[in-house]
């Protein structure tokens, strides 16, 4: 079983890119990011055309999740039960698997613009929010995987500059402390559980031709249940999109479970 995470930064936009990706890579379920298009826009015939099911929350012009599978999908939860918010950032579904029922979480995790900020204090909120849920969902669902961007790069190897990131956004101590009470919970970083090339990253600016250089961050990540955790065999970032025409600055993230 093979499971995927890619924030595509406009489904409108790349939807040809994910459908020629799905072609290319059919994992078993594709969790989206940033769709930035409202419910009633979501393109589901387009994914029914090449086999696959959804199950979406979207919101118009930012933000909004998916999960793309080839089975279909039960009990779905959109955003994080008792945290009031209007930004579509959560969706979870239990896909039928082989050794039992998978529940997959796909998350667009706030950036937080910059330390101190308001929206860094609400990032910091909701972190504390998804934490509580997780250890809920992970008595219901003890085979469980969140896939999505985290906005957070755990460690200094998840940063091509660590020096100059230091203290700032996206890799800041409270953030990084945020992402570790996920880990404490029990969740692996699938990607960490490999031995994995240096300067791997799965998001780059399109300033100052970042990409070129790999000067990008490890952003993406995919997180695994105790119950699957041991059962996952690879993972790996598929680079090769950000070289598309029009790509989006994130690359997809994919594990391969047995």
């Amino acid at each position: 079983m093979k499971l995927a995470t890619w924030n595509v930064n406009s489904l409108k936009v790349r939807l040809p890119q994910v459908l020629d990706w799905l072609r290319a890579h059919p994992v078993d379920a594709l969790c989206l990011q940033e769709l930035k298009l409202a419910d009633d826009q979501f393109p589901l015939q387009a994914f029914a055309d090449i086999g696959y099911h959804a199950q979406w929350a979207g919101q118009k012009t930012y933000n909004g999740v998916a999960v793309i599978s080839r089975e279909p999908g039960a009990d779905p939860q959109r955003n994080l039960p008792g945290f009031e918010d209007h930004q579509q950032r959560i969706i979870a579904t239990t896909l039928p698997g082989p050794s039992g029922p998978l529940r997959v979480i796909s998350a667009y995790c706030p950036n937080g613009q910059a330390v101190g900020s308001d929206k860094y204090a609400y990032k910091l909120k909701w972190y504390a929010a998804l934490h509580t849920w997780l250890a809920d969902e992970l008595q219901r669902y003890p085979r469980l995987a969140i896939l999505g961007d985290y906005n957070i790069a755990p460690a200094d190897e998840d940063v091509h500059d660590p020096a100059k990131w230091a203290g700032q956004v996206l890799v800041s101590e409270p953030e990084r402390e945020a992402f570790e009470a996920l880990t404490a919970l029990g969740l692996s970083d699938a990607f960490r559980q490999f031995e994995q090339p240096p300067k791997s990253y799965t998001w780059w600016d399109y300033r100052q031709f970042s990409f070129r250089r790999n000067a990008g961050l490890r952003i993406d990540h995919v997180l695994l249940s105790p119950a699957l955790s041991p059962h996952c065999v690879a993972c790996e970032i598929d680079k090769q999109t950000r070289g598309n025409e029009q790509p989006s600055d994130h690359a997809p993230v994919i594990a391969t479970l047995e």
